[in-house]
Order: structure tokens, then C-alpha cells, then sequence
């Protein structure tokens, strides 16, 4: 079901003042993987979440799931386990393919960048009023199934939601 959207003006309102919000979180998302701790850039990072999301991973489903380039894959994977944070293993179904998985040290690491992302957001939630933070957690739950609706054309939007604590 979609709600009356209003004008376009209106419209695009609302997007502008979306696209500031997001750069507040981007920049709130952002910070504790570019801190002085974390021993890999962005990038690279980025690669222990894919690789995390998968529990394990080929190499071609990594390159894939990034955008690159099989050799750019293989360059990252290969600084990550010099760094000790994936492991690359014989693959279960075939002993030629490699299966990349995350150490414990790159699930400390991604636990820790997790942590100190919702320490940020806990404290600019904390700033706003109760009201406030309810409304735009459903506003978010609603943008998450559109978005979802709209990058998967006939389906439904995603079943996940937001929810706040008691």
C-alpha cells in the first residue's frame, strides 16, 4: 500500500532533509571505523563485513559482492590475512576452491567498530525526545521496505523492522 506522498515539492523536501540526516549518520557510521585503532582502511573493511554476512565466501562471490575486479579482490584478501583478520580455507564442496572466513581478530574488530557505532547513535538518540526517537524509527522501518520494495521490483518490501525497548 503507498500513502499519499504529496507534491512534488514537498517531495523533494523531504529528500533534502533526508540527504542532511544521512550525512549527520554517515558521518556518526563512519567515525569509528576511521579511527586511530582500527588497523585497516575502509575498503578493507568493508570486505570483513561482506565477508562476515557470508559466514564464507569464494573468491569470485567477494569480488562480486564488492563491484571488483577478481584481482583487486585477491590483493585486499591477501593484506587482511597478513593483518591476521580472514582465514582462507579448502572449500567444503570442492578442495580447489578457497573459502574466505573471518578470524577471531576480524570478529573482535568488527564487533568493537559495531560497538562504538552504537555508542555514537545511542548518545544523539539520547539527545532527542522519546517521541521523537519512536517516530523516526518507524519513519525508518517504512523507508527500509520501501527501499527494499524498490530494489527487488515484484516483492515484497523486507519483513525486518526497527523496534524500540519498552
Amino acid at each position: 500500500m503507498v500513502a499519499d506522498v504529496g507534491d512534488s515539492s514537498q517531495l523533494s523536501q523531504s529528500a533534502a532533509a533526508i540527504d542532511l540526516a544521512a550525512e549527520a549518520l554517515v558521518r556518526i557510521w563512519t567515525g569509528p571505523q576511521n579511527a586511530p585503532g582500527v588497523p585497516v582502511p575502509a575498503t578493507q573493511l568493508r570486505v570483513l563485513f561482506v565477508v562476515e554476512q557470508s559466514g564464507a565466501i569464494n573468491l569470485s562471490g567477494l569480488a562480486n559482492e564488492l563491484g571488483a575486479l577478481l584481482s583487486s579482490a585477491s590483493r585486499l584478501c591477501d593484506r587482511l590475512e597478513a593483518a591476521g583478520l580472514i582465514v582462507r580455507e579448502s572449500g567444503q564442496q570442492s578442495r580447489r576452491e578457497i573459502a574466505i572466513r573471518l578470524s577471531p581478530d576480524g570478529e573482535a574488530l568488527l564487533d568493537r567498530v559495531r560497538r562504538e557505532r552504537q555508542e555514537q547513535i545511542t548518545k544523539v538518540l539520547a539527545q532527542m525526545p522519546v517521541g521523537a526517537r519512536q517516530a523516526l524509527l518507524t519513519g525508518l522501518t517504512e523507508f527500509q521496505n520501501a527501499a527494499g520494495a524498490q530494489s527487488r521490483p515484484g516483492t515484497p518490501g523486507s519483513e525486518q523492522s526497527f523496534s524500540m525497548p519498552a
